[in-house]
């Protein structure tokens, strides 16, 4: 998930799976970060020129014809390989042009089969997964789909090296076909939301007559898979998607889909607004989705909102001092107010964030609303900082990183120095320092920052993937902190035996209860502790024609474009 992605990538061309997965490692929270950075649409501040600066004739014209939908965005398709495509535009092309194992009810995050035809069977001791799959089903080259095909897709993701291989390559041992249409995939160790870390838009089946299993050997131009859409063209400023007449399911609701990818979003803004466009997604700034939001009456235009499953939040470097200290940083968290953040910088196109798992996740439990108020409790921020030692002949020294070319990080930083300087006046100094990313991901794991601002957009719908990476840690101790493991690499370096604890817990718990039970002692833990203080979520936006049904973002941040039909 890239910033501009056809600019930035790896350098993978160490030998061997292990040596790319390793430096990838290192680059993944970059690869998310980045990404999401390019979604300027949830941003505060103008990341492209606004519609009030753009020239009236910069708009560029997009052609349909009959029921074919025209969608338009900025952002660009660097890779259509399912083994390498690791940015959000080809995740939603590639849920809509393959099929996977499990998907998720439209409009839930309810867990059903797709290519499989029930859940899969688990064994005893939660390390064997047993899939029955569909038959009659084929690929657009029309070559069958079975075990062997779906087997070969699961070992090429994971051994030609791609971006997102670690993702199963942490969790599966082996995946072969046990008879025609069953495969066994034997993970490394229990793991509740395996199923759900199926539904990733890479894990879709490519047939083994046209894709190669082998380190670096992609096909990012191309796509063969079984899904509702056959891929027509695909091209630097468009891609054509059309109706796969075999489709084995339920067939789209329009003839087919027409993408322009427009050269920025003033251009986007402009072609969507003189009628060149039936759906808008991806990327506005601020301004144009305000604009867009207001005017939709009177322009005739539906404003579809959605909340995303992208967190934002500030790591607390536990080995630095004074944030050493666990009151110094509870004091720094009963400073934030989220409702002023929202207010000033988001203009509403954010909602604020209580807890590390987003709200729309049912094991979502707002503990820094309950722990530290809805807005801040700066009483209690006082009291802390006094029993710590702290006073304004002495006062807390806090400094806060972020991201050089983030506009919005910046004026969320500006904005926290300004109230927590108004509110505790001689009493805190902030500072407020800014590099570049890949700087700051080089760094992150040394423990260079004292605080750092980042996002996190996760891979699959479960509260695991918002825990996990940030709690467990495989080796330290409360004392020396974490020497190895997720929260090292996250740069908060925080160490719990509890922590650890339950996440092995509930990673291999199945019922779905007593998971929700451990996930929120686990948000208990990061309100007391404080490793990382989560800040705002992200909103997202579709705009689409008057006529144009069916245009829906799905709680799992897709698009199901076989639903978009005319009137």
């Amino acid at each position: 998930m890239l910033y501009n992605p056809q600019e930035f990538s790896l350098i993978t061309n160490q030998s061997g799976f292990m040596n790319v997965l390793r430096v990838y490692r290192k680059w993944r929270s970059l690869l998310k970060f980045l990404a999401l950075f390019s979604l300027c649409l949830v941003l505060a501040a103008s990341c492209g020129t606004s519609q009030s600066n753009a020239p009236n004739n910069q708009t560029e014209t997009a052609v349909t014809s009959g029921d074919r939908v025209t969608i338009g965005t900025t952002l660009e398709v660097k890779t259509l390989d399912p083994a390498d495509a690791y940015e959000i535009f080809p995740g939603v092309l590639l849920y809509n042009l393959g099929d996977r194992l499990y998907t998720y009810q439209p409009g839930t995050t309810e867990l059903v089969p797709q290519l499989a035809t029930t859940l899969p069977e688990v064994s005893d001791d939660g390390l064997t997964y047993k899939i029955p799959l569909r038959e009659g089903v084929t690929f657009h080259d029309g070559s069958p789909f079975n075990a062997e095909a779906m087997a070969f897709s699961i070992q090429r993701f994971m051994e030609n090296g791609g971006r997102p291989a670690f993702l199963l390559a942490d969790q599966i041992e082996s995946a072969e076909a046990t008879g025609d249409y069953e495969l066994t995939i034997t993970v490394k160790q229990p793991f509740a939301a395996f199923p759900a870390l199926l539904t990733f838009s890479g894990v879709t089946p490519v047939p083994p007559s046209a894709y190669e299993l082998g380190s670096g050997k992609f096909k990012p131009d191309s796509f063969v898979g079984t899904g509702p859409y056959k891929l027509a063209s695909l091209s630097p400023d468009s891609v054509k998607l059309d109706v796969n007449d075999q489709y084995w399911g339920e067939k789209p609701a329009n003839q087919g889909i027409d993408i322009q990818i427009i050269s920025s979003a003033a251009n986007l803004f402009n072609t969507f607004k003189t009628g060149g466009l039936d759906v808008v997604y991806q990327t506005l700034d601020p301004d144009q989705i305000r604009t867009l939001i207001e005017g939709a009456e009177q322009g005739g235009w539906q404003v579809i909102e959605a909340d995303t499953n992208t967190v934002n939040y500030l790591v607390m470097n536990v080995k630095s001092e004074p944030l050493d200290e666990v009151k110094v940083r509870q004091a720094i968290a009963a400073m934030i107010d989220r409702k002023l953040l929202v207010d000033r910088v988001f203009q509403g196109q954010a909602e604020p964030l209580y807890s590390l798992i987003p709200t729309n996740l049912p094991e979502y439990k707002p503990v820094f609303e309950q722990e530290y108020g809805a807005s801040g409790d700066f009483d209690k921020a006082k009291t802390l900082l006094t029993e710590a030692g702290f006073s304004e002949s002495n006062p807390l020294p806090l400094e806060i990183w972020h991201s050089s070319t983030s506009t919005t990080r910046s004026l969320v930083a500006s904005t926290l120095k300004a109230s927590i300087e108004q509110q505790f006046p001689g009493l805190v100094n902030v500072k407020i320092d800014s590099v570049e990313a890949a700087t700051i991901f080089d760094n992150l794991d040394k423990g260079t920052y004292p605080t750092v601002m980042l996002d996190w957009y996760a891979d699959y719908v479960d509260a695991d993937s918002f825990m996990q990476p940030f709690m467990s840690c495989d080796k330290g101790s409360v004392e020396a902190g974490c020497e190895e493991g997720q929260s090292q690499l996250g740069g908060s370096f925080y160490y719990s035996d509890r922590a650890n604890q339950l996440i092995k817990q509930e990673r291999a718990e199945q019922d779905t209860n007593a998971r929700k039970t451990q996930f929120e002692e686990l948000q208990d833990l990061l309100a007391t502790d404080v490793p990382y203080i989560p800040l705002w979520q992200n909103k997202d936006y579709i705009f689409a024609k008057s006529g144009i049904e069916g245009t829906v973002i799905q709680p799992t941040q897709q698009i199901l474009l076989g639903q978009i039909k005319k009137s």
